[in-house]
């Protein structure tokens, strides 16, 4: 018998290994995939963001609604810890200027790979290309494997197989419907720090398809974002848009449709924009005067043009006053959401509710869960691999917790 599978390769499920063998407990971890982290890999490839650096209670803020729920697994794995343990693996940690949090090497490679050569050391085992596919008849895990079905008896089980972004690199959601059948509620799959699809012209399509849009401001609501966005085929994607991906999912999904509003120049104020607007044009074409009396880009100018052509409207016959309110609160509709699978997370998963305080899901005795499975979303910025590695912390401490708990109760 396994004493402990761990099922999922990613930072929850690694990290939940870690915890248990530190104990002493017998472990397997268990993968679909040949190898292990490979969306931790890809999170790594543009910088690995591992925490945040702001205060606990800001950060815990981050959460939303699931903050109640994560907050104490955080407490107790904060991003301090996780900086310290980063250190500990030989790769010490940054602070960029925005606060957030980098291991020197700038990768995510050089520390997964101090990871595993640690758990290897305290006798954590690997058992890969083993897709989970439920339980058998006898309740035990059932997998399949290259060399056919398979099915293992363990103690006790920490499901980490993430949400559905990026199937390719092993997290599709298919646990889903499994979890689903044994009567465990399942908030629904939906993206999240995702791109959304825009109806854009042909032509403003073909000229700005990839390009930046740089330094500028997102509004929808009440919130805001200061940022870049990227100018899709289909549509929208950036840090910026990430930051609202929220409110604007929601939005879309219940609506339709929602209005983000784009600042191109945050940075100047109403009365400044109006100053320099009503400076003479002279001989200049109106895009070219536009980029040298604000310094707009390309793509900005391409925006506003495409904008006003949606809404009936001429640049040029506004006044300064209606430019200068037009540039920064350009309306962008979005009309739907980029592919889940594009998406940097999920929204949605295992409800808070059908979990214990150690994250045991109750219908399930002896099944834990941790990592993105769970109901809970968070900016980008170093929130989505905190939560990960906190819950699959508290996952592990729970399953020690769990074991003790019955070898007492058999004494």
């Amino acid at each position: 018998m396994t004493a402990v599978a761990v099922i999922g390769a990613g930072p929850a499920g690694l990290m939940a290994a870690e915890v248990l063998a530190g104990a002493g407990a017998d472990v397997m971890v268990y993968d679909a995939m040949p190898s292990v982290g490979r969306k931790f890999l890809m999170a790594g490839r543009g910088g690995l963001n591992l925490t945040h650096s702001e205060e606990l209670p800001r950060f815990l803020g981050r959460y939303g609604n699931a903050t109640p729920h994560l907050g104490a697994a955080i407490g107790l794995f904060p991003p301090d810890a996780l900086r310290d343990w980063s250190a500990g693996l030989g790769q010490p940690t940054f602070v960029g200027s925005s606060g957030r949090v980098f291991p020197q090497a700038f990768k995510a490679s050089p520390l997964l790979r101090a990871w595993l050569r640690r758990l290897d050391a305290s006798g954590v085992k690997f058992a890969l290309r083993h897709r989970w596919t439920g339980w058998d008849t006898n309740g035990r895990l059932a997998f399949t494997t290259p060399d056919g079905p398979r099915a293992i008896e363990a103690r006790a089980t920490v499901l980490a197989l993430g949400g559905s972004s990026w199937p390719r690199l092993g997290s599709d959601g298919a646990w889903a419907e499994k979890l689903a059948a044994k009567g465990v509620r399942i908030a629904p799959l939906v993206a999240a720090n995702c791109g959304f699809t825009v109806a854009w012209s042909d032509l403003f399509r073909d000229r700005y398809e990839g390009q930046p849009l740089k330094a500028v401001m997102l509004s929808f609501g009440a919130r805001d974002a200061r940022g870049e966005a990227m100018i899709t085929r289909t549509g929208i994607e950036g840090g910026a848009v990430y930051a609202l991906s929220g409110p604007l999912r929601d939005a879309v999904l219940g609506e339709g449709r929602a209005i983000v509003r784009i600042g191109l120049r945050p940075d100047l104020d109403r009365s400044d924009l109006v100053t320099r607007l009503s400076a003479p044009r002279g001989k200049q074409s109106f895009s070219n005067w536009l980029r040298k009396a604000l310094h707009l880009s390309p793509v900005g100018i391409g925006l506003l043009q495409e904008a006003a052509v949606a809404g009936g409207v001429s640049l040029s016959s506004l006044s300064a006053p209606d430019l200068a309110e037009r540039i920064n609160a350009l309306p962008v509709e979005l009309t739907g959401l980029a592919p889940i699978a594009r998406a940097i997370s999920t929204a949605g998963g295992i409800a808070f509710d059908e979990l214990d305080a150690d994250f045991m899901i109750r219908r399930l005795p002896g099944t834990f869960a941790a990592g993105e499975m769970l109901d809970w979303e968070a900016p980008t910025g170093g929130y989505l691999l905190q939560a990960c590695f906190a819950t699959g912390a508290a996952a592990g401490r729970g399953v020690l917790k769990w074991i003790k708990g019955r070898m007492a109760s058999s004494e």
